[in-house]
């Protein structure tokens, strides 16, 4: 079986790749009966001849390999008919701008893997670039609170080697006394978690942090049953939650309170309800002021998150009394930080982490006879149609 790590072409450009060039000289050591292929690429974190001095065959022409290996979507006119595809296709939520792709490819009879859809049999994901979302998300919203209250000033991650050199800048500011809130349990909100404690920042309980005043910056971590509860004010119960949230409301305002930064590193499932509205920041006693939303759900959720921001312009600012954006530097605005592909800014360890996840979980499926169903799992489309999966996206491909 013939695999080819792809060229991104999806613009703005994304430096990302499935396997640095080590790892897929590990594959290829674990896995002889596979053969690697590199499609030429001017854009990858690792340059085309960091895979040649490992003996890869780098190449324009791929059309003869049967899986191809990508991060981001692929453009419609470069899609191969009759392969097996696995990237990021942001079709599984009925995306609308993504519609024609995934009818493109149930039209030349492509087999669609969705790096999102890679999961073990409970639904948890194997793989993905949530540690890095989370890593470079918490920095770029401490960069937007130095920069905006004069405190310090951070470079941007892009323009670092790597996670090292990320935390060496770090290492060189102050805080001021502040109540960081970080939402989620997930590799998100622990590689959000990974910087606050790198900064030593004090992590304290839920209750300590919705009663009590502190002389040092602080955080807590909450999950989602601390902020929805039942309507009917019975115990809630996480799993009950996540089959069916219709039940459950909103215990996001005592936090927003007590918080005057809030990193959001949730997952947001369909029909959950939203942490706070744009009533809800409004109130007068709604206290937060600086948001680094890494789950980045568009007009959802995060009230404040009007619309996605990117790594060349990262901050904006939300002013609650008009609904509208203003400067992130406005007085009384909520500054956000709202980048929708955080880990393009770290690419060298963002790939070689999702490289050790793809190794380890893929690749052997496809010669153990997929023993643990995670191919079965993840098929989104098989000869030309629809899997009994992802047959709820029929509706949406069909244009309703």
């Amino acid at each position: 079986m013939k695999f080819a790590i792809i060229k991104e072409r999806k613009s703005p450009p994304d430096r990302r790749v499935v396997f640095s060039p080590e790892k897929l000289a590990e594959a290829r050591t674990m896995f002889p009966e596979a053969e690697f292929i590199v499609e030429s690429s001017n854009v990858r974190v690792f340059p085309d001849e960091a895979y040649k001095a490992l003996g890869f065959k780098v190449t324009d022409d791929v059309s003869d390999c049967d899986v191809m290996l990508g991060v981001k979507e692929v453009p419609v006119e470069h899609l191969i008919p009759n392969k097996k595809y696995f990237y990021f296709s942001h079709t599984i939520k009925k995306q609308p701008y993504n519609r024609k792709l995934l009818q493109a490819m149930l039209e030349k009879n492509i087999e669609m893997y969705d790096h999102e859809t890679i999961v073990k049999k409970s639904g948890a994901r194997l793989i993905g670039f949530g540690r890095y979302a989370g890593l470079v998300g918490a920095y770029n919203g401490f960069r937007a609170l130095g920069l905006r209250d004069g405190l310090f000033n951070l470079p941007k991650v892009e323009t670092l080697v790597d996670l090292d050199a990320v935390k060496a800048e770090l290492d060189k500011i102050t805080l001021p006394n502040i109540k960081i809130l970080l939402s989620g349990t997930g590799k998100v909100a622990k590689g959000a978690k990974e910087i606050l404690d790198h900064l030593k920042i004090k992590e304290v309980s839920d209750a300590l942090y919705l009663t009590s005043k502190f002389t040092e910056p602080v955080y807590c971590m909450t999950d989602v049953m601390e902020y929805n509860k039942r309507k009917d004010g019975k115990v809630g119960e996480k799993w009950e939650f996540y089959k069916d949230p219709t039940g459950y409301e909103s215990n996001f305002m005592p936090y927003a309170k007590e918080t005057d930064f809030f990193i959001a590193g949730h997952f947001y499932g369909n029909n959950a309800p939203y942490l706070f509205t744009r009533e809800d920041a409004k109130h007068p006693d709604f206290n937060i002021n600086m948001v680094a939303d890494i789950s980045c759900d568009v007009d959802g959720p995060v009230a404040s998150t009007i619309r996605a921001s990117t790594i060349a312009d990262p901050f904006y600012g939300y002013d609650a009394k008009t609904e509208k954006e203003v400067a992130y530097n406005q007085k009384g605005a909520i500054a956000v930080m709202a980048v929708d592909n955080l880990p393009c800014e770290l690419p060298k360890d963002a790939s070689e982490g999702f490289g050790v996840m793809f190794l380890e979980n893929v690749i052997p499926a496809f010669f153990n006879n997929d023993e643990r169903g995670i191919l079965k799992r993840a098929r989104i489309t098989e000869n030309g149609k629809l899997t009994e999966r992802f047959s709820y996206l029929q509706d949406y491909v069909d244009g309703n």
